[in-house]
């Protein structure tokens, strides 16, 4: 078995891999053939069972496992992360092992297609920094995202002072700005 860190550099070699060799098309078939739909079954399973409720067992678990730094928000409509430092991309930056231009981007690659499955639309950033923050609504109540600290608080990422010092990649409504 490989431990957490050797996983963390063969995902992202293997991004950059089927990017480079198969193209853009094909990375994001991988994305939800073998993460949505396969490898993340469990996730699956929890969110078309329960909703926000799956979401907040999914990631809670999750996240807490992989000692991620966030924040999580849940509301009657809503589900919220708030991604402070992000263990995976944060151990490729810390070592320089970072390989695919966007790791950040097989996120959403293999969440979007979930979630819309289920009828759920996403507000998401990243800043390629270790640092994103997410908003899970039912598609068919999806307004705008949240103005920064009005659902998370002061644990907004967005209110963070490093948070705009880089390129800042934007979902609304599961679609890229």
């Amino acid at each position: 078995m490989i431990g957490c860190q050797d996983f963390c550099g063969h995902y992202d070699w293997t991004f950059a891999y089927l990017q480079r060799e198969y193209g853009e098309e094909a990375l994001r078939d991988y994305w939800e053939q073998a993460i949505a739909r396969d490898s993340q079954a469990h996730a699956r399973a929890l969110i078309a069972a329960k909703g926000f409720q799956g979401m907040a067992e999914y990631w809670g678990h999750t996240l807490a496992e992989e000692e991620a730094g966030y924040v999580a928000t849940a509301g009657a409509n809503y589900y919220r992360v708030d991604m402070h430092r992000c263990p995976s991309l944060g151990f490729l930056l810390e070592r320089g092992q970072q390989q695919f231009a966007d790791y950040c981007e097989h996120c959403i690659g293999w969440i979007g297609p979930l979630m819309a499955d289920y009828g759920f639309a996403i507000d998401h950033a990243h800043n390629h920094r270790g640092q994103c923050w997410w908003e899970f609504r039912r598609a068919s109540e999806a307004g705008a995202p949240s103005a920064p600290g009005e659902v998370a608080g002061p644990k907004d990422v967005r209110l963070r002072q490093d948070w705009e010092s880089g390129p800042i990649d934007r979902y609304l409504r599961s679609r890229r700005e």
